[in-house]
């Protein structure tokens, strides 16, 4: 099989050639990054400023210089080149082309990934304005600190599921409380109503 695409590759005009390796390469690293994106190891946000959400207004081109977005370039430059090739028959508007498409590919990547960060962070929650708040015991809760139960309280109208526990008594699931401290950034110290 590697002989065969060998074969292919080394037979094709040098123009088109080149832009198939683009394209090839391009598109192995494009899909390797997604897929350690998706299981969680990659971090979108050191290949783009979305702490501001404006788009490039702090940190100017350097959102365009990432690794992610040369690689979206390269893809969207190699596949086109490789799609009209035999449509345009002069080089430099290939070229011209390609380029154009690359940075489209760009502008598309940035625009989808800010969408889906604003989309994330319209469910995030800062979880000391959970002070004073009242929620519902969703699992009990052992009395005297022994240890953890759930309650779900409502941030910004989504509802979280998080840990808490209390100094008094047991307290047992669909009791109401109020939200006294919050532990180590993530637990909730709870009294009853």
């Amino acid at each position: 099989m590697i002989g065969t695409f060998l074969d292919w590759f080394c037979n094709l005009e040098p123009g088109i050639k080149i832009y198939w390796a683009i394209a090839i390469v391009s598109s192995i690293v494009f899909l390797i990054q997604t897929i350690v994106s998706l299981i969680g190891i990659g971090d979108f946000e050191t290949d783009l400023d979305v702490g501001g959400g404006d788009g490039m207004d702090s940190s100017g081109f350097s959102d365009l210089l990432s690794m992610r977005n040369a690689i979206n370039f390269l893809l969207g430059l190699g596949w086109s080149g490789v799609c009209f090739y035999n449509r345009i028959s002069n080089g430099f508007i290939l070229g011209l082309v390609s380029i154009i498409f690359g940075l489209a590919f760009v502008a598309i990547f940035i625009y989808v990934f800010k969408k889906m960060m604003k989309l994330e962070s319209n469910g995030a929650f800062d979880i000391n304005t959970a002070i004073g708040k009242t929620c519902d015991v969703y699992l009990r809760i052992p009395a005297n600190r022994a240890g953890t139960g759930k309650v779900q309280i409502s941030f910004n109208g989504s509802v979280q599921e998080l840990d808490a526990l209390t100094d008094g008594e047991m307290i047992p699931s669909g009791s109401k409380v109020t939200v006294v401290e919050i532990l180590n950034n993530k637990i909730l110290r709870v009294e009853k109503v």
